[in-house]
């Protein structure tokens, strides 16, 4: 009788590759917990009590336990990572990133789900720039598509945790690059500085340190990374889906 032979899911088989190449730039994985304090999700974060991301529409909020919601972003495990390491005595450099599921009160459909995956990444230091941030990125996804060669543009944004704030755009160009994605630019994350606020908050001093912080779904990684055209098929608990990986 032989024996089947599992597979990983493809949002495990990608932390794993994530935390590789970011292991060897120099960042350690955090986690933190799912269902989190209003003040490390929002107020920590710089996010205002009249902020519409605090609106039921967006956010799950717990019914028996006032001030407890699911987790919106995985940016609240920065603000308790930097709070466990001052409260040691251990200032920056801090380097993490943070790979975890997130929740959204929102409809469903072939690229949004109410549950998903994120990775967020954090450096913290005295000479912390967004030069710095740009040549993590690119060599991140670099890696990430085997060697093909990228092209990172910033574009502004806002966000209420970073400052500046941009928005994060590749293009993968050259022979190595995937075919359908080969030239064509594509939106990937939020990211930016970290604003002073949410350094404060976590005991940092701002006026010493400074650093970038970045999110993106790893779900809409997978689906660029392996052609996967409806997010849902993630969570579809299917064996044919999960078998192809």
């Amino acid at each position: 009788m032989s024996t089947q032979r599992g597979h990983l899911h493809p949002i495990s088989s990608l932390i794993r590759e994530a935390n590789r190449i970011c292991f060897d730039m120099g960042f350690s994985l955090e986690e933190g917990p799912l269902l989190e304090d209003e003040w490390y999700n929002f107020d920590a974060l710089n996010v205002p009590k009249d902020h519409p991301a605090r609106d039921m529409q967006d956010t799950f909020f717990i019914k028996d336990e006032e001030g407890k919601v699911l987790r919106t972003h995985t940016s609240p495990v920065q603000v308790r990572y930097m709070e466990a390491q001052m409260k040691k005595g251990n200032t920056p450099p801090y380097r993490i990133i943070v790979p975890g599921k997130v929740f959204r009160n929102e409809a469903t459909d072939m690229t949004h789900e109410a549950e998903f995956s994120q990775i967020e990444g954090l450096a913290v230091g005295e000479d912390i720039t967004l030069a710095h941030l740009k040549g993590t990125l690119a060599r991140f996804f670099k890696e990430l598509f085997k060697g093909a060669e990228v092209e990172i543009r910033f574009r502004p944004s806002f966000f209420p945790f970073t400052e500046p704030s941009v928005e994060v755009d590749m293009r993968l160009v050259g022979d190595a690059a995937p075919e359908k994605l080969r030239g064509t630019w594509i939106e990937m994350m939020g990211a930016g500085m970290v604003h002073p606020s949410v350094l404060e908050s976590a005991g940092v001093d701002a006026g010493k340190y400074r650093g970038f912080a970045f999110g993106m779904g790893l779900d809409r990684l997978a689906m660029l990374r392996w052609g996967i055209d409806d997010i849902r098929l993630m969570h579809s608990a299917d064996l044919r889906f999960i078998n192809q990986f």
